[in-house]
């Protein structure tokens, strides 16, 4: 079986590595570009919508080496899928309002809650309390596929950091669901890492492609529906599997640690600042360590490296359950992200002789640095 996820990786990759010149050439006959403006920070404007060829080289790679059976298993997922890479072409060729992309993905998150049943059951022993009613499993498992769905797409932001990032979360729940026996399931997976790879080839330092919302929404919805999958299904095992982490929640959030974190430190931040949470600027985790001197690629290994070590961390610790565990995973996210504020702060203020001696000054700072 090993063979198998090879040969649909491979495929994968071999046809993204095809499309992607092709597509770059096409976008940038065409004009589809990434337009400059002030809170981007590339200097020049280059070819957007890399999730066509990388929707594309999936799929194709699927139809070859996965089962009519196994496809059926999961047309609903594939379907939403589809519904989703075109909400994100829309938005790529005309933006659409903030309000309106939200109300977009509430479909397929519906769907894939009837439908394939994808949904939050209870607090899974975080709680002690019984399975959820579907009139609150419902909101509170659309809720969890909105927002998992926009963090992907928020990092995107940066060559290289989606395109690693997304890797290290497909294969991390990629290999636990194919050492589970999940072949159908981790195959998709692992077809969706091949096209990752070839995305990185063309979107590491300097990049020739963007990945654009029509990437990062199909990624997003699909990392959303990985994590309620593997959470239930790691409820559900028997205590004595070796594969099973007594953190089921815990262990979904260290894999999505990177985008994440993210997007409550910004949203966070807007907050504070009074601003809405939608409004775009450059208080990313990527835009803080690019200020620090790193580059696009560092910046993007450094993050990838961080989810790895939250990964490795929620393996160590899979007999932890989540009342120790996601406590503690949160209070570590939070201070690697303090920690960077303080830094970039730091370096501001030391040229006016000065250095932030507490969070609220921090805080303050950032508003004026930003």
């Amino acid at each position: 079986m090993p063979f198998s996820y090879a040969l649909i990786f491979l495929t994968a990759l071999v046809l993204g590595l095809s499309l992607y010149p092709v597509f770059i050439r096409l976008y940038t006959k065409n004009n589809i570009v990434d337009k400059r403006d002030v809170r981007k920070i590339h200097l020049v404007e280059v070819p957007t919508m890399g999730g066509v060829p990388i929707f594309l080289a999936f799929l194709v790679a699927v139809l070859i080496w996965v089962n009519y059976l196994d496809i059926q298993e999961h047309r609903f997922l594939i379907g939403t899928l589809i519904f989703m890479f075109f909400i994100g072409l829309r938005d790529d060729f005309v933006s659409l309002k903030p309000i309106i992309k939200l109300l977009s993905q509430v479909v397929p998150a519906v769907i894939v809650f009837y439908l394939s049943e994808t949904r939050i059951h209870s607090f899974y022993g975080l709680f002690h309390t019984g399975d959820f009613s579907i009139y609150l499993s419902l909101p509170i498992t659309v809720f969890t596929i909105i927002v998992i769905t926009n963090s992907f797409n928020l990092i995107d932001g940066l060559d290289g950091l989606a395109g690693l990032v997304g890797l290290v979360i497909l294969l991390s729940f990629g290999a636990w669901f194919a050492w589970l026996g999940n072949t159908s399931f981790s195959l998709l997976l692992f077809a969706m890492a091949g096209s990752m790879v070839a995305f990185l080839k063309f979107n590491w330092q300097p990049a020739k492609i963007f990945m654009g919302d029509t990437g990062a929404l199909l990624l997003g919805f699909l990392f959303a529906v990985i994590a309620i999958k593997f959470i239930n299904t790691n409820f559900n095992l028997v205590a004595d599997n070796p594969l099973k982490f007594q953190g089921s929640i815990a262990t979904a959030v260290a894999v999505l640690i990177i985008p994440l974190f993210d997007t409550l430190r910004i949203f966070t931040i807007r907050l504070i600042k009074r601003k809405s949470p939608f409004v775009a600027d450059k208080n990313h985790t990527h835009h803080v360590l690019l200020r620090l001197g790193l580059t696009h690629a560092q910046t993007a290994i450094v993050l990838a490296l961080v989810n790895l070590i939250f990964v490795g961390l929620a393996v160590i610790f899979r007999e932890v359950s989540d009342a120790i565990l996601l406590p503690v995973i949160l209070f570590l996210g939070l201070n690697v992200s303090l920690l960077l504020d303080y830094l970039i702060i730091k370096q501001v203020v030391s040229k006016k002789g000065k250095k932030p001696h507490s969070l609220m000054e921090i805080i303050k700072s950032s508003r004026k640095a930003s």
